[in-house]
């Protein structure tokens, strides 16, 4: 599968994705939950939904297979990941607010796309 073809469909599973984590996240934030369960919260909402789908659809090959390992593998980068995602909207929403975390939370989210996306390419979905 071409890379092109891999990243539009990386980008459109991964804009589903978004839409359920930020509307939990800011549902949750706005209901009164502080801004960092609100995000785990949607980070989890969007993250078994994406691997599954990229696993069968993205990165679908002969060499790549959606198996308990690639499981293991995505929930280390989803943690590092949640984990950077959190800490940088706490960071902002001590700073500025939290208008200033949902407004920074697309931002966020995009840089951390790209990371996934190598991650799983060359890593993730292989045998």
């Amino acid at each position: 599968m071409s890379l092109t073809r891999q990243g539009r469909h990386f980008l459109a599973i991964g804009l589903l994705q978004w839409v359920i984590d930020c509307t939990v996240m800011m549902g949750l934030s706005h209901a009164g939950v502080p801004v960092e369960p609100a995000n785990l919260a949607g980070r989890v909402s969007g993250a078994m939904l994406g691997f599954w789908l990229n696993g069968r659809i993205t990165f679908a090959s002969e060499d790549t297979r959606v198996g308990r390992r690639q499981l293991g593998r995505f929930v280390l980068m989803w943690m590092v990941n949640t984990a950077l995602s959190t800490w940088s909207l706490s960071t902002i929403n001590g700073a500025i607010g939290l208008r200033g975390a949902w407004l920074a939370k697309p931002a966020v989210e995009v840089a951390l796309a790209g990371l996934s996306f190598v991650l799983s390419r060359n890593w993730i979905y292989k045998r």
